[in-house]
Formats: C-alpha cells, structure tokens, sequence
C-alpha cells in the first residue's frame, strides 16, 4: 500500500479539506474523510503514552517495550505488524473505488509525524502551510464562534501545529511536495498540475474546478473537515486570504493576541512555514484598530449548532455549585466544539 498513498499533512483551518476536496476530484485519486486511524495507533503506548486512557499508561508503555525488545527484529517488527493493519484497512478503502491513490487527510498527523514516516516511509506527502494568523483567526471563528479569548484557553493551536510542521519541512525525512494555501488558491492551475505530477499522475482539470463534474456538482465525502466554505463552492477562490485581517479590524483585544501568539514563534520555524516574521509584522501593523468592526460572515446549521453550544458552555461554566452536573456538561460542550 506505502506507493499507493499519499498524505496531506497540514494544521487545522489550512485549507487542507480544499486541497483534499481538489485532489479527490481526480479519477485516479480517492479522497475520503477524515480516518483519524493513525493517531490511536501512534498512542498505543509504544511510541506515545495514552494518558487518559482507562488503564495505566506507565505499566502499558513499560509491557510494550519489552513486549517490542522481545521481538525479533524489535521496533521494525512491531512497525510491520501495526503496517499490516493500516494496509488492510486502506487497502479495503481504495480497493472498491477503482483508484489508484488513496490520500488521507487528517490535521491530528503533523503531530504524530515521527510515528507516521517510520510506518510509511515511502509514501508521499503533501505539506500545506498558511498564513500562521489567517489560520488563528479561522480556528477562532470556525470552532469557537470568534470568542478569541476562549481559544486561546483551550485551544493549543499554532504552538503545537507549527514547530512539528516546520521541524518536518527542514529535516524532509520523506518524499515532500511543500505547498503555501494562497499559492494554492491563487494560482490553483500551476498548483494542480505540480500536485499531480507529485502524485504520479497526468492533470486533469477536474482537479481544479472540484465541485462540479459533467454528470454535475461532486460529491463532497461525509465525514469531519471543513463544514462551511468548502462545500459552497466549486473551485478555489482567493476570498479567504485576507478575511483574518478582516475579522481582526477594529479589535484591539484580538490584535494584541495575534501578536502575542506570533512572539511564542520562533523566527526559524515561520521561516520555515513561508511567512518570515517581519512580514507578518507589517500585515498586523497595517490593520486599523478603530472604527466600525466587520459585519459576520453570515450563518449556516453548522454555525447555528455551535453558537448554541458555545452558548450552553459558557453557562454551564458559570454554575458553580453543581459540580458534577457542570463538569458532564462541559465535557459534552468540548466533546461537540472540537
């Protein structure tokens, strides 16, 4: 399976159900949802510890290894077998569509990525970067209703994605396409076409007008990613290049938290991303703090759903005296924001 695959590794809120949504449109190419598969595997104890697991993690870790150091081949074999299940799984996926690549898609991996490349190899990677702030200001209104301080509270965001993206892109431990979103939406032909010859296959113009096919409108694969702006249309559009300063205009509160998520990233690793820090600076610099704030980006289920359970949230944390009750609720709430 390793030379059937490729991986789109990128943070959330990167345009990476866009990039997907392009390639699935592909005849040779199979996109569905977000899997999720790899993740768990890489927290089985062996490489990660599951911490909130319902059994010891440190006694799990422990068994594991020298569960592993009994093996013949030790890691190489444990490797293999977790391989053999991930194979037969996507295997499976790809099999009934006729494809001859199968492209997983799924944020949660650029922070496994050591895990992933010991397991895959060989197979490609896409690596899809965006304006580190575009893609605060997206998680903010996205997950989180633009209640910018909220995120900041829960959300680890850029902190995690950026440094292990980055870190992937110097040390380039496998077959790496790098790819800037704005590049993608703005130039989405010359995108495309390098896409695919990465990907081992001939262009097709499908790739770029995605939502529309000569039978009409693609079907988008069920599943999480993108919600909103993907599925309203059908082929990349530079819209959403320059709404996270508009959404930032007028807020003092908001500015001053980009640029404090800015400091706690390092010079090297936005380098590295495509976006040097004196660029961003500038852009922050250029935004005006006063006058009328920007209207909202309108509403959909999607959006309706999480206004109202941001809304529950926030009550329920304000209920102090029933504990139990608050703390169930709240999970609930995190569980659905997520």
């Amino acid at each position: 399976m390793e030379e059937h695959l490729l991986f789109v590794i990128a943070a959330p809120r990167s345009g990476s159900t866009l990039l997907a949504r392009m390639l699935g449109a592909h005849s040779r190419i199979t996109a569905p949802a977000e899997l999720h598969l790899l993740t768990p595997l890489a927290h089985l104890g062996f490489h990660e510890r599951v911490d909130a697991a319902p059994y010891d993690p440190i006694i799990t870790q422990r068994g594991l290894r020298e569960m592993v150091a009994a093996l013949p081949n030790g890691e190489a074999d444990y490797l293999a077998a977790l391989r053999a299940c991930t194979d037969s799984i996507y295997a499976k996926l790809l099999e009934p569509s006729g494809c001859d690549v199968l492209l997983e898609k799924t944020p949660a991996y650029a922070l496994v990525l050591d895990f992933l490349t010991q397991l895959y190899p060989r197979a490609r990677y896409v690596v899809l970067t965006r304006n580190p702030l575009a893609v605060w200001s997206s998680v903010v209104q996205s997950f989180f209703d633009g209640d910018h301080e909220e995120a900041e509270r829960v959300s680890p965001g850029l902190g995690r994605f950026v440094p292990a993206i980055a870190r992937f892109l110097r040390e380039r431990p496998v077959p790496i396409h790098p790819l800037h979103y704005e590049d993608l939406v703005s130039e989405p032909d010359t995108a495309a076409r390098a896409l695919c010859d990465f990907a081992g296959l001939a262009f097709e113009p499908g790739v770029i007008d995605y939502g529309a096919t000569s039978n009409g409108p693609a079907e988008a694969a069920k599943g999480l990613g993108d919600p909103i702006t993907v599925a309203r249309e059908t082929r990349p559009t530079t819209r959403s290049i320059a709404r996270w300063a508009e959404d930032m205009a007028g807020d003092p509160a908001k500015l001053e938290q980009a640029r404090r998520i800015l400091a706690h990233l390092t010079d090297d690793d936005l380098e590295t991303w495509g976006y040097p820090r004196a660029e961003l600076e500038a852009e922050l610099a250029a935004i005006p703090t006063g006058g009328a704030r920007q209207g909202g980006r309108g509403t959909s289920r999607y959006t309706l759903e999480r206004k109202l359970l941001g809304t529950v949230r926030r009550q329920v944390h304000r209920r102090k005296g029933l504990a139990g009750l608050v703390r169930k609720c709240r999970e609930a709430c995190d569980l659905l924001l997520r």
